[in-house]
């Protein structure tokens, strides 16, 4: 039986516009962001069987009244960015087939002027303070065309794909700067490893840069901040010998701030602030303290599938003794102070919505200061804010009423855990879905999840918490899982899913599905491997064999060691890796199982998911793998429209097939 049109489908996706990467004006004032809309490719082909939807996007601009378009391309802009007198604001274009390009709009009036005619694309544009320079990276003109050529690769570097790049260049992108008056472009270093990341010193003398000293460190994750002066001159900065996600100058010019991991820590310690001085001894400066607010880790980690673009969260000095910096805080994050002096405050912090980016001015001769933010709920759609007051009305686009979903806890030894059931209207019984998060060091929270909310909206009832190894909950918490992935985590995650069977009689108990990606796939396979409980399981970008992932998976030379303490190339290691395999026990396996995945997935390679398909098939398990061509590990929250929509529709598919009968009534 079909559902009558009301009911929300898939399509519901083609309607929403998403907001991103919003940008405060020196005055803090003002506010720039990109909104990404989805438009049909070609408008002029109107035949439903070559329907072509596709993210458009511009810059729109709000002084604090309602938000208006400022850019009006054809193709896709990108990365506003303010003059330091916030009279001209630089930004990306892409259109007409050609790849990002810088260009520079007067605010006063006039026409956007081109910097840049490379082959290749534009990336992480910077205004130096004094305004004199604009500062990018790029691979200039260098094009690699050996695919379509049909020509060999010859690959002798331990990196050589990354989820999201495919192909990495033989040559990292280039640093250049562009001089505003006189039109001059140079190029500035050519690195032998990439520069991940960098901001400008504050009397524009150069740059503070982050990246690995060798290919060698970069596969292991270990990163050093470094000054670049104007002239060319480089200066190793640090003795960090470990991942760095974020630098920030101090005002003084001299010490800086960082987010990361210390030397000797893997993936589950949580990332936090220090502090580096001159000579590059460091401190931690969020330590939880009887006065400030506990142990969490720096960063927005909870998750959401609305998030199509870029979402900045480095920290921001307030003054030259007070850092501005999101955490995450169970399933919330907010904005905190952070002091030198270890003190942690919320600064804007709710404890049931997420702010998942934000960029902020510290107060000045330029005027008070501001903080533009994106905010959303677990039943409100992101919108962008400035100083506190909203500037977008997304939520009104949403074809359908958003649902608030239902605190859920469980307990285990390290004391109590949280979820949520977000339950459909009305009270007849409805199949309860079980949604695992990846990571494994993320969270769910009170995020808005569109998938969630057009589940609910179809009639189940789904179920999401945080098991040990989600963050949020302190270092305990997340760490827990270390070298016993499939044990304390499938515990947690059991009985969270039974204390919401429990809490909610409307869930039936006899129609059950598990769900997840990444992480989340993993453990999908480890439980239908391991019981028979649940009718219906979907695995998305999911690990089935940690022993082949090990090589394969674009982390896969650490991941291992990181989170288990294992790797796959010592053979001690070997028959514990196997014995944490999903695939060891799919003999075990009765429930019908959908496989979704991506062909460009570097993370979690497709060969995961081959692997799952040919060894359920053999074994006469009902299973359907339904491959994603020109995506990655990011299908599900920022692929091709197109492709996410046929991704819900299998996924409701496999759900009404198994948890609805044959006729797809309740």
């Amino acid at each position: 039986m079909a559902h009558p049109p009301a009911v929300p489908g898939p399509e519901s996706l083609l309607a929403l516009a998403f907001p991103s990467d919003p940008q405060v004006s020196p005055d803090g004032q003002r506010v720039a962001f990109i909104l990404s809309r989805v438009e049909e490719e070609d408008p002029q082909q109107p035949a439903p069987d070559f329907a072509r939807p596709r993210y458009r996007s511009q810059v729109w601009l709000s002084d604090g009244a309602e938000a208006r378009p400022l850019t009006a391309g054809e193709g896709r802009d990108t990365s506003p960015r303010w003059s330091p007198d916030g009279q001209t604001l630089a930004f990306v274009r892409e259109a007409g087939g050609q790849k990002g390009q810088l260009f520079l709009l007067p605010l006063g009036g006039g026409e956007a002027q081109r910097v840049t005619r490379f082959r290749g694309p534009v990336q992480d544009v910077q205004w130096s303070p004094d305004g004199r320079w604009l500062s990018f990276l790029s691979p200039g003109d260098e094009e690699d065309r050996r695919d379509e050529r049909g020509e060999a690769r010859v690959i002798t570097r331990p990196r050589y794909r990354f989820n999201g790049r495919d192909w990495l260049p033989e040559r990292p992108a280039r640093l250049w700067r562009y001089d505003v008056a006189t039109g001059e472009r140079h190029e500035w270093l050519a690195p032998e490893v990439e520069v991940t990341s960098y901001a400008w010193w504050p009397d524009s003398r150069g740059l503070l840069l982050v990246s690995s000293p060798t290919e060698e460190d970069a596969v292991q994750g270990r990163q050093e901040a470094d000054t670049l002066l104007l002239g060319g001159e480089r200066t190793r900065l640090t003795r960090w010998n470990a991942g760095i996600t974020a630098a920030v100058p101090h005002p003084d010019g001299q010490r800086l701030a960082l987010v990361g991991r210390p030397e000797g820590k893997g993936s589950p310690e949580d990332p936090h602030l220090f502090l580096v001085e001159p000579g590059g001894s460091w401190r931690r400066l969020d330590a939880p303290s009887e006065e400030g607010d506990g142990d969490r880790p720096v960063g927005n980690l909870v998750g959401g599938d609305c998030h199509v673009g870029a979402f900045p969260e480095r920290p921001v000095w307030l003054d030259d003794r007070t850092l501005l910096t999101l955490r995450t805080v169970g399933g919330s994050c907010g904005l905190f102070r952070v002091g030198l002096d270890g003190t942690v405050m919320p600064h804007d912090h709710a404890g049931e919505a997420v702010i998942s980016c934000f960029t902020a001015r510290p107060a000045s001769g330029q005027g008070s200061g501001g903080v533009a933010l994106i905010r959303e709920r677990a039943d409100r759609f992101p919108e962008v804010e400035l100083n506190g007051v909203p500037v977008t009305r997304l939520h009104d686009r949403l074809p359908f009423p958003a649902r608030t979903p239902q605190r859920v806890t469980f307990g285990n030894e390290l004391g109590q855990g949280e979820g949520w059931v977000l339950l459909p209207g009305g009270d007849t019984p409805a199949p309860a879905l079980l949604s695992i998060h990846g990571g494994p060091h993320t969270a769910y929270g009170h995020a808005f999840v569109h998938e969630f909310q057009l589940f609910a909206a179809r009639g189940y009832g789904v179920c999401y918490g945080n098991p040990r190894g989600s963050v949020g909950y302190g270092q305990a918490w997340s760490s827990d899982i270390f070298g016993r992935w499939g044990t304390v985590d499938l515990a947690d995650l059991l009985a969270f899913f039974d204390a919401c069977l429990a809490a909610h009689g409307q869930l039936d108990a006899a129609r059950t599905g598990v769900m997840g990606g990444s992480y989340g796939g993993y453990m999908t396979n480890w439980i239908t491997g391991h019981t028979d409980r649940f009718q219906a399981a979907i695995t998305d970008r999911s690990i089935c064999n940690l022993l082949s992932f090990g090589g394969t998976s674009d982390i896969g030379m650490r991941f291992w060691d990181d989170e288990l303490g294992l790797n796959f190339h010592r053979s001690a290691d070997a028959p514990r890796l196997w014995d944490m395999s999903p695939l060891k026990y799919v003999e075990n396996v009765r429930t019908p199982t959908l496989i979704v995945h991506s062909v460009l997935d570097h993370r979690c390679p497709v060969e995961q998911a081959e692997q799952w398909y040919a060894a359920l098939r053999l074994h006469g398990v009902p299973v359907r793998f339904v491959r994603f061509p020109g995506e990655d590990h990011e299908l599900s929250r920022s692929g091709r429209p197109d492709r996410r929509l046929k991704r819900l529709e299998e996924y409701l598919a496999w759900l009404d097939g198994w948890l609805r009968g044959p006729e797809g009534g309740a």
